[in-house]
């Protein structure tokens, strides 16, 4: 069965990893659309051993297009999501837009695959958060088995995850600081080179930032409403892979050993985790992997059932394109489409 599949923002980050891994994973493409803004109209895009002319988004028409990935920001998403479902094509968006509405289901494969069937009530399905999809995939098989009632999380996540220009700023206040440059923050609100700022998103009311409460906000809908969850979102001078200090309390006991045997298992997730042999991943060598790694699985001695542990992913992945063409080929394997 070959598709016909549009990217939207195929210019970004995201957009271009989406091209990458269709082609990767053997997508079953008929036809693949590069989209993005008018300004991008021409420009050309890798896709596997073939060059695909960006596309304007604006004046193009979603008729006879099966799948559209979305990777342009929640206000095109909230635009131009509802026109391509209404023209028939099923939306799997990547901002933030859909994610909280409760006819939009929010899918990471490995973990709530089920709720997939509920995309029909307005033809979208949305990607969660860079930060939730690689928690989510480590919860979920332990809470099956000892089930979870708080989280506590500490992200250091990479400045990919803000984009191109976030990704060139580290770049160049980093030569600066070499250079005797001063360097000028632009995307972030601090110097971001040599530097670790505990600001993600717009802060809220209650104190916490928006990246805070969308991590305990997606793990109430993907795994349980029921778990607890605070977090502490930080952006660290790293490109690209985004790293979470993770400790768990569970509602009976668990032993790393047996963590250990479960996660061993659980898809999506290697486990690479023996200390005295200086055995954990960290997001450079994260890079380019789909797989979520787990390194450090430990007893939190401060709890009654508590383990802590090491949770890193290529955010661009993982966290975003792959978890994204994982969806659509869940709608494949489900026999969703058409």
């Amino acid at each position: 069965m070959g598709l016909k599949i549009a990217v939207v923002g195929a210019t970004g980050n995201v957009g271009r990893e989406i091209l990458n891994i269709l082609d990767e994973r053997m997508f079953p493409c008929e036809e693949v659309v590069a989209l993005a803004s008018r300004k991008s109209i021409g420009r050309e895009l890798s896709y596997g051993d073939k060059l695909l002319k960006v596309r304007d988004l604006e004046t193009y028409n979603f008729s006879g297009t099966d799948i559209a990935l979305f990777s342009a920001g929640s206000k095109i998403s909230e635009k131009y999501g509802p026109i391509a479902a209404k023209s028939g094509t099923v939306v799997i968006d990547n901002s933030s837009f859909w994610r909280y509405h409760d006819d939009v289901p929010l899918i990471v494969p490995e973990v709530n695959p089920d709720a997939i069937k509920d995309f029909k009530k307005r033809g979208i399905i949305a990607n969660p958060n860079c930060s939730t999809a690689q928690l989510v995939v480590v919860l979920k098989p332990l809470h099956d088995i000892a089930k979870i009632t708080r989280v506590v999380v500490s992200t250091y996540q990479s400045v990919s995850g803000a984009g191109n220009a976030a990704m060139e700023e580290l770049f160049n206040q980093t030569k600066g600081v070499f250079v005797n440059q001063a360097p000028e923050p632009e995307n972030f609100t601090r110097q971001i080179a040599f530097n670790v700022i505990p600001h993600i998103d717009v802060f809220m009311d209650d104190g916490y930032t928006k990246e805070e409460w969308k991590m305990l906000s997606e793990t109430k809908k993907i795994v349980d409403k029921n778990i607890k969850l605070t977090a502490t979102c930080v952006r660290v001078p790293v490109f690209v892979g985004h790293s979470e200090a993770v400790n768990i309390e569970f509602e009976k006991s668990i032993s790393p050993e047996k963590a250990r045997s479960i996660l061993r298992k659980a898809p999506g997730v290697m486990l690479v985790d023996d200390p005295e042999d200086e055995k954990y991943i960290t997001p450079l060598e994260c890079v380019g992997e789909y797989a979520t790694f787990v390194s450090r699985v430990r007893v939190d001695s401060t709890v009654k059932n508590g383990l802590s542990m090491w949770v890193v992913s290529d955010n661009l992945r993982k966290g975003a394109a792959l978890n994204a063409v994982q969806i659509a080929e869940l709608l494949i394997n489900k026999k969703l489409m058409g």
